[in-house]
């Protein structure tokens, strides 16, 4: 009897890609990086603080893995263009940077609303721009995974100006996938819920906001940066070869309701 040939399972490794995180020097960029490298890409943490980002490859280095760091300021789009377009081509792009003022709607002050579309809707995509066009004018394949969050799927209160930005960030994810898949690239969001790292921690001492956001969170607690690493190497492996013009959401059930 001839022996059933089984399928293969694609795999999650990274071995022999570059991979550029920005917002790499603590949270989320800094969890994804060190999933990236664990995974055996070579990856390149980018952040605005030299120091920041030093300490985060050094703490890389120390387990083995490869990585390197890049001091730059992704809301200073030709600067950061030029950086790309002379660098070598990554194949994997976490495009991380963001930031997240809360207030309410009718308090939300200019300064605000352009420093929050500046970083995370305008230094958003012309990075990922960047980023393509080494791409394509190489003839490599890749994988974009710009970071978004449940809120740009979702409204909630406080967070018009957040919402706004990330609501965006899923639009232009979705035409990036429909221009660049014939390129081989792919474009996929990931979308997280409520994470502890250093942005969110001031909101989450509240008692009551805590409260009401676990309330919201089916499987009753916060998330971690540990629960977006899997996903984000999911995202950028073969084992995602599939997928482009997708939202990842790892909300704890938020957007189910």
């Amino acid at each position: 009897m001839r022996a059933l040939d089984l399928p293969t399972t694609p795999s999650f490794r990274l071995d022999g890609r570059r991979a550029l995180v920005t917002g790499a020097g603590r949270g989320i960029g800094l969890a994804v990086a060190s999933a990236f490298a664990e995974a055996g890409a070579d990856v390149t943490l980018c952040a605005r603080s030299a120091e920041e980002i030093e300490r985060a490859t050094r703490a890389l280095r120390s387990r083995g893995w490869a990585a390197s760091a890049l001091t730059a300021d992704v809301t200073d789009v030709p600067a950061f263009q030029n950086t790309i377009a002379s660098a070598a081509p990554y194949d994997i792009f976490f495009n991380n940077a963001g930031l997240n003022r809360p207030k309410p709607f009718v308090e939300v002050p200019l300064d605000d609303f352009d420093a929050t579309m500046s970083l995370n809707v305008r230094a958003a995509f012309f990075a990922a721009q960047a980023v393509s066009r080494k791409l394509i004018e190489m003839k490599r394949p890749g994988s974009i995974i710009n970071m978004s969050s449940q809120m740009g799927h979702v409204g909630a209160a406080n967070r018009s100006l957040y919402c706004a930005s990330k609501w965006a960030v899923e639009g232009f994810s979705r035409a990036m996938a429909i221009e660049l898949g014939p390129y081989g690239i792919r474009v996929n969001t990931l979308c997280p819920t409520f994470i502890e790292t250093s942005m969110t921690r001031p909101f989450l001492v509240d008692d009551a906001f805590r409260e009401n956001t676990l309330s919201k969170i089916k499987l009753g607690r916060l998330g971690t940066v540990e629960d977006l690493m899997g996903a984000a190497v999911f995202l950028a492996s073969d084992a995602s070869a599939l997928m482009t013009g997708s939202a990842l959401l790892v909300d704890g059930g938020w957007t189910a309701e």
